[in-house]
């Protein structure tokens, strides 16, 4: 409980500076990210089950309703109903999706992309912090132009910042490696502390500075129908890139620790983090990932955590802003910087290279967060991770199975050359599922393996990776054993599921009949080979 309450204080240290910013971005008054991040902690503590997220505007977020409140479609409304319109969509969005069970498509964003975005996103963050770190500000948003111009502007560089931040940084890290100590804390008090005894800014060192705060109220959105129109048809980026940083968070902690979520629990506790939000003139609300990172290093263990965050936030909205006004910027980005230090390792990259499988969808993934953005960034690596698998699908390789001397188990022969053939039989298993991209080209190219060995007399295919049939499958499936027959080879077929047999039933009946279609592919070879000899008894 006492770990929990110092994450959360921690975390409202970051979030209300951060909150600050995303509502300049998106050109709207404090008061509409403050309480944002209030219904989110709020909305999310009750309904959702990670105790690493913390639902608060995010800068994506921030950036994308900025684009919407510019607009043509909204032009002339007042932006705080556009706002308010546009979160309450996004928030329905989430809703639908969850209760529609539409959770399923998080499955098509693979671990490997997960974790190239997440090394991505915090390569992104980053770097956007190092002009408080450094003193030279600038408008860049894109992640490489910026670091590219930091690198041009070094001589132009605060060395009171500077040596601020990598004090501030050293101080977590040492804290973090040798104590218990909440670190971020312990630093976040110790920079407000040195602002209150010391002149920083006139040592080159910017500080939060004073944080109006005016606090809007509940009421629906005052939008003409052609006014919600154009926020529904905008709502839908919002949706996704609530929906990819998200996720990304918090399935990507959930796979570190072990821990157990539910994709339609989380959409749904997302939607009413929003409602909740909308209903109150809020600001979009994700779990973002820098605030998340935060709670994990802080050493959150539940979900009161962000509990403790909320009842901060709203001590240091009220109470706390003349402390978070001393606060200098450099110590805060060392602060998030501190929090992304294990997002940071390329280790779980280096291992899908090591192991040889999905490495280049990873480094897609972190290359697409950098080019292009988190949401088009995800969207990218997504495709690319689906056409990888469906290149691997659509290229199924056979293997020739024989079987292992003495026993009655079947084994690729090119992997075990002992394993025997039987004189005239042919044993076949595609590698992958047999589906309308491959179907076609496999089966053809098993009847040509027959027909071009003028010993084969009959050909066991195997079904035992495919868990289905699509239509074009089937019908594939009953010309390779037309050719067969025409080229006098008979096809059987072997670990068919009973669902499969009943469907190839309907288009060959005699393909799906007792004396063609068998469980197993010892049953298959005992029939085949019944004329000659039967399969030994096992020693």
């Amino acid at each position: 409980m006492i770990r929990d309450v110092t994450a959360g204080i921690s975390v409202a240290g970051l979030l209300l500076p951060s909150a600050i910013a995303y509502a300049g971005i998106a050109g709207l008054a404090p008061g509409h990210a403050i309480v944002a991040t209030i219904a989110g902690l709020a909305a999310y503590a009750a309904l959702g089950r990670s105790r690493f997220a913390m639902v608060a505007p995010t800068s994506s977020s921030a950036a994308i309703l900025a684009a919407l409140l510019l607009s043509e479609q909204v032009q002339g409304s007042n932006a705080a109903s556009v706002t308010e319109a546009a979160v309450l969509a996004a928030g329905l969005c989430f809703v639908a999706a969850g209760v529609a069970q539409l959770g399923v498509l998080a499955s098509f964003i693979s671990r490997p992309v997960l974790r190239g975005f997440t090394l991505g996103i915090a390569i992104t963050i980053t770097v956007k912090q190092l002009p408080a770190i450094t003193g030279v500000q600038d408008g860049r948003a894109d992640t490489l132009p910026l670091l590219w111009h930091l690198l041009l502007a070094l001589p132009s560089w605060r060395l009171g910042a500077v040596l601020l931040g990598v004090a501030a940084l050293a101080a977590i890290l040492l804290i973090r490696r040798y104590s218990r100590l909440p670190a971020p804390a312990l630093v976040l008090a110790a920079g407000v502390g040195l602002s209150a005894a010391a002149d920083l800014p006139a040592h080159g060192v910017a500080l939060v500075g004073a944080l109006p705060v005016q606090w809007p109220h509940l009421a629906w959105p005052d939008l003409s129908p052609a006014g919600w129109s154009g926020v529904a048809e905008l709502a839908a980026p919002l949706f996704l890139i609530l929906f990819a940083e998200s996720w990304g968070s918090i399935r990507g902690f959930a796979l570190l620790h072990g821990d157990r979520i539910m994709v339609n629990r989380e959409l749904v506790a997302l939607g009413c983090a929003n409602l909740l939000s909308g209903i109150a003139q809020g600001m979009p609300v994700g779990a973002g990932f820098s605030a998340s990172a935060a709670a994990e290093t802080a050493g959150a263990r539940t979900r009161m955590a962000g509990v403790a965050a909320m009842a901060a936030m709203l001590v240091l909205a009220v109470w706390g802003r003349t402390l978070i006004a001393l606060l200098p910027m450099p110590v805060l980005a060392a602060i998030v910087i501190a929090s992304l230090a294990h997002a940071l390792d390329p280790a779980p990259l280096a291992r899908l290279w090591y192991l040889r499988r999905d490495a280049y969808v990873a480094a897609t993934a972190v290359l697409s967060v950098l080019l292009l953005g988190v949401l088009d960034g995800m969207l990218l690596a997504v495709a690319i991770s689906v056409l990888a698998l469906l290149q691997r699908l659509s290229g199924a390789s056979v293997s020739e199975l024989g079987r292992l001397p003495g026993t009655t188990d079947f084994t690729s022969r090119t992997r075990h050359p002992e394993a025997e053939a039987y004189p005239g039989l042919l044993i076949l298993r595609p590698a992958e599922p047999l589906f309308f991209a491959n179907a076609e080209r496999v089966l053809t190219r098993i009847a040509r393996w027959a027909e071009d060995d003028a010993s084969i007399r009959q050909v066991i295919l195997s079904l035992e990776e495919s868990s289905d049939l699509d239509s074009t499958a089937i019908d594939a499936l009953a010309e390779c054993d037309e050719a067969l027959r025409k080229a006098g080879r008979r096809l059987l077929l072997a670990r068919t599921k009973d669902h499969i047999r009943d469907a190839i039933a309907r288009t060959a009946p005699d393909l799906a009949s007792d004396a063609r279609c068998f469980h197993s592919v010892v049953d298959a070879y005992t029939a085949a080979t019944a004329a000659g000899s039967a399969l030994p008894e096992q020693p």
